[in-house]
């Protein structure tokens, strides 16, 4: 069978749409508001169906950039070892002091202890385990300070890890626990005692609260209530707090891939600007890190953000001594 006509087949292009259209053929009824018209054979013409067919184009799907295009706080990745001699020859400025006391607080989980031994592992180049082990009972909690090492040298800082009970189970009570713990949590098993007198010596000289960034910390009012009521208490003892904000590789894929990308990260930043936000501290006294958890050897890039972070805290320790040395 000869067909009588050819068919050619168009594509018009407007705006937003792509219509399929076949022509040259007088028999061919369209039916345009429909999606097909009808179609049959004549003798030898064809009356074909002719599929109209109308596509609207999607906007083009935007990816947003989770890298910043230059790093917002400045951080030589280089200072490894120069951050360790000048840690491992400190020395206080109040000669009543024989160390910096510094109480780490944080939920259950977010790093505490990690975070002290990874500081140990820096100083000491390789992964080692040491317990850290709080007794608690009852009404009083027994505390043990974890001193800081590099080989057998003792370095004069001691952290006292004071555990807290799960988030669902945070009490008032452990709140008064916590502010307790920075005046009177020096000595290996002090147990704490309202009518003892206040000794310099023998109260927290920071506060380091243990934040992790993957945290549902932030949407939580009465946590959040808590930690400022702990903030402000401390704060009107002249006290220092710091906030050290540890699992950064898993809020964010970037920093994931490439720990020296934390300070580019988009998400980080956001995250330690609502840690300022919602605890009223500077994002100067903000310190992210990653600690270590399942590595076997040291890492140089992990090691400088830890010792880093670390000496910023005896900075401040210190200066809040030699404060309250000067206003004897």
């Amino acid at each position: 069978m000869k067909l009588k006509k050819k068919y050619k087949t168009g594509i018009l292009v407007g705006a937003s749409t792509l219509v399929f259209r076949a022509a040259e053929e007088n028999n061919i009824k369209t039916k345009m508001g429909g999606s097909e018209s009808t179609g049959n054979i004549t003798g030898s013409t064809i009356n074909a169906p002719v599929n109209v067919r109308v596509c609207r184009s999607l906007p083009p799907t935007r990816v947003s950039n989770p890298e910043l295009d230059t790093p917002w706080r400045e951080f030589d990745w280089t200072l490894k070892e120069a951050l360790k001699d000048n840690l491992e020859n400190f020395t206080l400025d109040n000669p009543d002091v024989k160390d910096i006391k510094i109480l780490v607080t944080g939920e259950v989980g977010a790093g505490k202890s990690s975070f002290i031994l990874s500081i140990n592992n820096a100083f000491q180049g390789r992964i080692i385990s040491r317990a850290l082990v709080n007794s608690p009972g009852g009404d009083t909690q027994e505390l043990k300070g974890f001193s800081i090492k590099s080989g057998n040298k003792s370095l004069p800082f001691v952290f006292t890890d004071m555990m807290e009970k799960e988030p669902d189970a945070f009490a008032g009570s452990q709140t008064d626990d916590i502010i307790n713990a920075v005046f009177r949590n020096v000595k290996d098993g002090y147990e704490f005692n309202a009518e003892q007198p206040l000794n310099l010596s023998d109260q927290a000289s920071c506060l380091v609260y243990i934040i992790a960034a993957d945290t549902a910390l932030f949407s939580d009012d009465k946590r959040i209530d808590q930690l400022t009521i702990i903030r402000k208490r401390i704060s009107e003892a002249g006290i220092p707090q710091v906030v050290v904000m540890t699992k950064v590789d898993e809020a964010c894929p970037l920093v994931n891939d490439d720990l020296r990308k934390i300070y580019t990260s988009k998400k980080i930043k956001e995250k330690m600007e609502l840690c300022s936000d919602k605890l009223g501290l500077p994002l100067s006294h903000i310190f992210p890190v990653k600690n270590y958890h399942e590595e076997i050897n040291t890492e140089d890039d992990i090691d400088v953000l830890i010792l880093e972070a670390f000496q910023h805290i005896v900075q401040i320790a210190n200066n809040n001594l030699e404060d309250s040395c000067s206003k004897k």
